[in-house]
Protein backbone atom coordinates (compact mmCIF):
# COMPACT_ATOMS: atom_id res chain seq x y z
CA UNK A 1 0.00 0.00 0.00
CA UNK A 2 1.91 3.15 -1.15
CA UNK A 3 2.50 5.54 1.73
CA UNK A 4 1.66 9.55 1.14
CA UNK A 5 4.49 12.15 0.46
CA UNK A 6 2.97 14.80 2.24
CA UNK A 7 4.42 14.94 5.87
CA UNK A 8 2.59 16.56 8.82
CA UNK A 9 5.15 17.62 11.58
CA UNK A 10 4.14 16.41 15.35
CA UNK A 11 5.84 17.51 18.72
CA UNK A 12 6.91 14.55 20.67
CA UNK A 13 8.29 14.44 24.45
CA UNK A 14 10.47 12.22 26.64
CA UNK A 15 7.13 11.43 28.39
CA UNK A 16 5.70 10.83 24.94
CA UNK A 17 7.19 8.25 23.08
CA UNK A 18 7.04 8.06 19.10
CA UNK A 19 4.48 5.19 18.01
CA UNK A 20 6.43 2.04 17.96
CA UNK A 21 4.70 1.59 14.06
CA UNK A 22 5.99 5.43 13.37
CA UNK A 23 9.81 4.46 14.45
CA UNK A 24 9.75 1.27 12.28
CA UNK A 25 8.31 3.54 9.34
CA UNK A 26 11.49 5.67 9.67
CA UNK A 27 13.84 2.36 10.27
CA UNK A 28 12.71 0.95 6.87
CA UNK A 29 12.80 4.21 5.15
CA UNK A 30 16.04 6.02 6.41
CA UNK A 31 17.81 3.09 8.41
CA UNK A 32 17.29 2.76 12.49
CA UNK A 33 17.97 6.25 14.68
CA UNK A 34 20.83 5.14 16.94
CA UNK A 35 19.74 7.97 19.13
CA UNK A 36 16.53 8.36 20.17
CA UNK A 37 17.29 11.52 22.00
CA UNK A 38 13.80 13.73 22.28
CA UNK A 39 15.91 16.73 20.93
CA UNK A 40 16.02 14.23 17.93
CA UNK A 41 11.93 13.50 17.60
CA UNK A 42 10.86 17.05 18.35
CA UNK A 43 9.44 17.11 14.42
CA UNK A 44 8.83 13.28 13.75
CA UNK A 45 6.99 12.93 10.52
CA UNK A 46 3.56 11.22 11.19
CA UNK A 47 3.54 8.72 7.80
CA UNK A 48 -0.34 8.10 6.98
CA UNK A 49 -1.57 5.38 4.29
CA UNK A 50 -3.03 6.52 1.25
CA UNK A 51 -6.13 5.58 -0.32
CA UNK A 52 -5.90 3.52 -3.17
CA UNK A 53 -5.31 5.02 -6.52
CA UNK A 54 -8.76 5.63 -8.31
CA UNK A 55 -9.01 3.54 -11.59
CA UNK A 56 -10.22 5.86 -14.57
CA UNK A 57 -13.32 4.53 -16.16
CA UNK A 58 -13.38 4.92 -19.54
CA UNK A 59 -15.50 7.48 -21.13
CA UNK A 60 -19.53 6.95 -22.29
CA UNK A 61 -19.48 6.97 -25.93
CA UNK A 62 -23.12 7.52 -25.85
CA UNK A 63 -24.02 5.52 -28.87
CA UNK A 64 -21.26 7.40 -30.79
CA UNK A 65 -18.42 5.14 -30.52
CA UNK A 66 -19.20 2.87 -33.27
CA UNK A 67 -20.23 5.60 -35.96
CA UNK A 68 -17.35 6.47 -38.40
CA UNK A 69 -17.04 10.13 -40.34
CA UNK A 70 -15.11 10.44 -43.01
CA UNK A 71 -13.95 14.25 -42.90
CA UNK A 72 -13.24 15.70 -46.56
CA UNK A 73 -11.39 18.82 -46.22
CA UNK A 74 -8.16 20.52 -47.96
CA UNK A 75 -7.27 23.14 -44.99
CA UNK A 76 -5.27 21.15 -42.59
CA UNK A 77 -5.71 23.02 -39.33
CA UNK A 78 -10.09 23.18 -39.94
CA UNK A 79 -9.34 19.62 -40.96
CA UNK A 80 -7.93 18.61 -37.27
CA UNK A 81 -10.27 20.42 -35.68
CA UNK A 82 -12.96 18.74 -37.14
CA UNK A 83 -10.87 15.86 -35.84
CA UNK A 84 -10.15 16.75 -32.57
CA UNK A 85 -14.09 17.67 -31.53
CA UNK A 86 -16.18 14.62 -33.10
CA UNK A 87 -13.33 11.93 -31.58
CA UNK A 88 -13.60 13.80 -28.42
CA UNK A 89 -17.27 13.21 -28.41
CA UNK A 90 -16.71 9.52 -29.27
CA UNK A 91 -17.21 9.11 -32.89
CA UNK A 92 -14.27 7.51 -34.95
CA UNK A 93 -13.13 9.56 -37.88
CA UNK A 94 -11.17 9.00 -41.45
CA UNK A 95 -10.00 12.06 -43.28
CA UNK A 96 -9.18 13.22 -47.09
CA UNK A 97 -7.97 16.02 -48.53
CA UNK A 98 -8.96 16.02 -52.26
CA UNK A 99 -12.10 15.31 -54.05
CA UNK A 100 -10.47 11.68 -55.39
CA UNK A 101 -9.25 10.39 -52.23
CA UNK A 102 -12.68 11.37 -50.55
CA UNK A 103 -14.69 8.97 -53.12
CA UNK A 104 -11.95 5.94 -52.49
CA UNK A 105 -12.13 6.84 -49.04
CA UNK A 106 -16.08 6.25 -49.36
CA UNK A 107 -15.71 3.13 -51.04
CA UNK A 108 -12.75 1.20 -48.97
CA UNK A 109 -13.92 2.81 -45.03
CA UNK A 110 -17.76 2.91 -45.40
CA UNK A 111 -18.32 5.64 -43.06
CA UNK A 112 -21.52 6.29 -41.63
CA UNK A 113 -21.81 10.45 -42.63
CA UNK A 114 -19.32 12.55 -44.16
CA UNK A 115 -18.46 16.27 -44.00
CA UNK A 116 -17.58 17.42 -47.34
CA UNK A 117 -15.95 20.53 -47.88
CA UNK A 118 -17.10 22.22 -51.40
CA UNK A 119 -13.95 23.86 -52.65
CA UNK A 120 -11.57 20.36 -52.92
CA UNK A 121 -8.82 19.97 -55.12
CA UNK A 122 -9.26 17.71 -58.24
CA UNK A 123 -13.12 17.01 -58.23
CA UNK A 124 -15.01 19.60 -56.19
CA UNK A 125 -17.38 19.17 -53.68
CA UNK A 126 -20.68 19.74 -55.48
CA UNK A 127 -19.31 16.53 -57.91
CA UNK A 128 -18.22 14.62 -55.10
CA UNK A 129 -22.34 14.54 -53.40
CA UNK A 130 -23.82 14.27 -57.17
CA UNK A 131 -21.91 10.83 -57.76
CA UNK A 132 -22.71 9.42 -54.30
CA UNK A 133 -26.30 10.68 -54.79
CA UNK A 134 -25.93 8.68 -58.10
CA UNK A 135 -24.99 5.31 -57.32
CA UNK A 136 -26.73 2.94 -55.41
CA UNK A 137 -24.51 2.28 -52.54
CA UNK A 138 -24.11 5.46 -51.15
CA UNK A 139 -27.56 7.11 -52.54
CA UNK A 140 -29.11 7.49 -48.76
CA UNK A 141 -25.64 7.96 -47.07
CA UNK A 142 -26.15 11.54 -44.84
CA UNK A 143 -23.84 14.31 -45.69
CA UNK A 144 -23.18 17.57 -44.83
CA UNK A 145 -21.43 20.50 -47.35
CA UNK A 146 -18.55 22.93 -45.58
CA UNK A 147 -18.74 25.98 -47.65
CA UNK A 148 -16.58 29.03 -47.27
CA UNK A 149 -18.62 30.72 -49.91
CA UNK A 150 -21.44 33.57 -48.19
CA UNK A 151 -23.91 33.27 -51.39
CA UNK A 152 -26.83 31.72 -50.93
CA UNK A 153 -26.72 29.64 -54.23
CA UNK A 154 -23.84 27.57 -53.38
CA UNK A 155 -25.91 25.93 -50.60
CA UNK A 156 -28.64 25.44 -52.70
CA UNK A 157 -27.01 23.66 -55.31
CA UNK A 158 -25.47 21.59 -52.84
CA UNK A 159 -29.00 21.09 -50.95
CA UNK A 160 -30.33 20.49 -54.66
CA UNK A 161 -27.70 17.33 -55.41
CA UNK A 162 -28.55 15.55 -52.35
CA UNK A 163 -26.75 17.38 -49.40
CA UNK A 164 -28.62 16.79 -46.06
CA UNK A 165 -27.19 19.88 -44.23
CA UNK A 166 -24.01 22.59 -44.60
CA UNK A 167 -22.52 24.37 -42.57
CA UNK A 168 -20.85 27.93 -43.49
CA UNK A 169 -17.34 28.83 -42.64
CA UNK A 170 -16.19 29.80 -40.30
CA UNK A 171 -18.37 27.85 -37.88
CA UNK A 172 -18.72 26.61 -34.23
CA UNK A 173 -17.22 22.82 -34.08
CA UNK A 174 -19.48 22.05 -31.44
CA UNK A 175 -22.52 23.65 -33.45
CA UNK A 176 -20.96 21.22 -36.08
CA UNK A 177 -21.39 18.12 -33.88
CA UNK A 178 -24.59 19.15 -32.94
CA UNK A 179 -25.72 18.65 -36.59
CA UNK A 180 -23.97 15.33 -37.06
CA UNK A 181 -25.72 13.56 -34.33
CA UNK A 182 -29.03 14.93 -34.83
CA UNK A 183 -28.57 13.39 -38.71
CA UNK A 184 -27.77 10.41 -37.60
CA UNK A 185 -30.05 10.04 -34.47
CA UNK A 186 -32.84 9.78 -37.39
CA UNK A 187 -30.91 7.13 -38.82
CA UNK A 188 -30.81 4.76 -35.23
CA UNK A 189 -34.79 3.51 -34.92
CA UNK A 190 -34.82 0.25 -33.97
CA UNK A 191 -36.95 -1.98 -36.46
CA UNK A 192 -38.61 -3.41 -33.06
CA UNK A 193 -40.13 -0.14 -32.00
CA UNK A 194 -43.69 0.44 -31.97
CA UNK A 195 -44.08 3.03 -34.10
CA UNK A 196 -47.24 3.81 -36.34
CA UNK A 197 -47.28 3.73 -39.92
CA UNK A 198 -48.88 6.39 -42.00
CA UNK A 199 -50.63 6.41 -45.75
CA UNK A 200 -51.89 8.35 -48.04
CA UNK A 201 -53.47 7.35 -50.89
CA UNK A 202 -51.14 4.52 -52.31
CA UNK A 203 -48.44 5.65 -50.34
CA UNK A 204 -47.09 4.18 -47.19
CA UNK A 205 -44.35 4.68 -44.89
CA UNK A 206 -43.39 2.74 -42.31
CA UNK A 207 -41.23 4.37 -39.72
CA UNK A 208 -40.35 1.54 -37.91
CA UNK A 209 -38.72 -0.11 -40.78
CA UNK A 210 -37.56 3.62 -41.99
CA UNK A 211 -39.53 2.65 -45.60
CA UNK A 212 -41.48 4.61 -47.61
CA UNK A 213 -43.15 2.27 -50.36
CA UNK A 214 -45.76 3.47 -53.44
CA UNK A 215 -47.83 0.98 -54.52
CA UNK A 216 -45.36 -1.52 -53.30
CA UNK A 217 -42.12 -0.13 -54.56
CA UNK A 218 -39.50 1.36 -51.79
CA UNK A 219 -38.58 4.85 -52.55
CA UNK A 220 -35.02 5.27 -51.07
CA UNK A 221 -35.49 8.94 -49.19
CA UNK A 222 -32.44 10.60 -47.77
CA UNK A 223 -32.54 11.24 -43.71
CA UNK A 224 -33.96 14.88 -43.96
CA UNK A 225 -36.44 14.11 -47.06
CA UNK A 226 -38.12 10.83 -44.89
CA UNK A 227 -37.67 13.14 -41.41
CA UNK A 228 -39.72 16.27 -43.80
CA UNK A 229 -42.76 13.56 -45.46
CA UNK A 230 -43.23 12.16 -41.74
CA UNK A 231 -43.90 15.46 -40.53
CA UNK A 232 -46.18 16.07 -43.16
CA UNK A 233 -48.11 12.99 -42.68
CA UNK A 234 -48.21 13.57 -39.28
CA UNK A 235 -50.11 16.56 -39.68
CA UNK A 236 -52.50 16.51 -42.81
CA UNK A 237 -54.09 20.09 -43.33
CA UNK A 238 -52.42 21.91 -40.98
CA UNK A 239 -49.54 24.52 -42.30
CA UNK A 240 -46.34 23.78 -41.31
CA UNK A 241 -43.86 26.94 -41.00
CA UNK A 242 -40.21 26.65 -42.73
CA UNK A 243 -39.14 27.61 -38.81
CA UNK A 244 -41.45 24.84 -37.28
CA UNK A 245 -39.99 22.48 -40.04
CA UNK A 246 -36.22 23.27 -39.57
CA UNK A 247 -36.44 23.11 -35.48
CA UNK A 248 -38.09 20.10 -35.83
CA UNK A 249 -36.25 18.03 -38.53
CA UNK A 250 -33.19 19.22 -38.67
CA UNK A 251 -33.46 19.10 -34.46
CA UNK A 252 -31.22 22.22 -33.29
CA UNK A 253 -31.02 25.80 -33.41
CA UNK A 254 -30.71 26.79 -36.97
CA UNK A 255 -28.71 29.36 -38.66
CA UNK A 256 -28.92 29.02 -42.45
CA UNK A 257 -31.38 30.04 -44.58
CA UNK A 258 -34.83 28.44 -44.49
CA UNK A 259 -34.31 27.81 -48.41
CA UNK A 260 -33.26 24.57 -47.03
CA UNK A 261 -37.15 23.63 -46.60
CA UNK A 262 -37.88 24.58 -50.15
CA UNK A 263 -34.90 22.31 -51.78
CA UNK A 264 -35.90 19.26 -49.67
CA UNK A 265 -39.52 19.91 -50.62
CA UNK A 266 -38.55 20.19 -54.35
CA UNK A 267 -36.37 17.28 -53.76
CA UNK A 268 -39.50 15.36 -51.96
CA UNK A 269 -41.77 15.95 -54.80
CA UNK A 270 -39.63 14.63 -57.58
CA UNK A 271 -39.24 11.48 -55.48
CA UNK A 272 -42.67 11.10 -55.19
CA UNK A 273 -44.81 12.23 -57.95
CA UNK A 274 -48.12 11.40 -56.80
CA UNK A 275 -47.09 14.37 -53.35
CA UNK A 276 -46.71 16.88 -56.36
CA UNK A 277 -50.22 18.38 -55.83
CA UNK A 278 -50.50 17.01 -52.64
CA UNK A 279 -47.63 18.85 -51.28
CA UNK A 280 -48.88 22.90 -50.90
CA UNK A 281 -46.90 25.92 -50.76
CA UNK A 282 -48.61 28.22 -48.23
CA UNK A 283 -46.96 31.74 -49.52
CA UNK A 284 -44.76 33.43 -46.74
CA UNK A 285 -45.18 30.86 -44.22
CA UNK A 286 -44.42 27.01 -45.08
CA UNK A 287 -46.30 23.87 -46.54
CA UNK A 288 -49.00 21.51 -45.64
CA UNK A 289 -50.46 18.40 -46.72
CA UNK A 290 -54.04 18.17 -48.84
CA UNK A 291 -56.38 16.26 -46.57
CA UNK A 292 -57.84 13.29 -48.30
Amino acid sequence: MPVCAQITATHLTSEQPAPSTQLASIDRLHGPLTDPHPAHLALLPVLTVCPPARRLAPPTMSGSGHKKILIVEDEQDILDLITLYLEKEGFRTVSAKTGTEGLRQVKQEKPDLVVLDLMLPEIDGLEICKRLRAAPDTALLPIIMLTAKAEESDTVIGLALGADDYVTKPFSPKALVARIKALLRRLERKPDENLPQYSYGNLVMDLARHEVRVQKKEIPLTAKEFGLLEQLLRNPGRVLTREILLSTIWGYDYYGTTRTVDVHVRRLKQKLPSLSEAIMSVKSLGYKLKEL
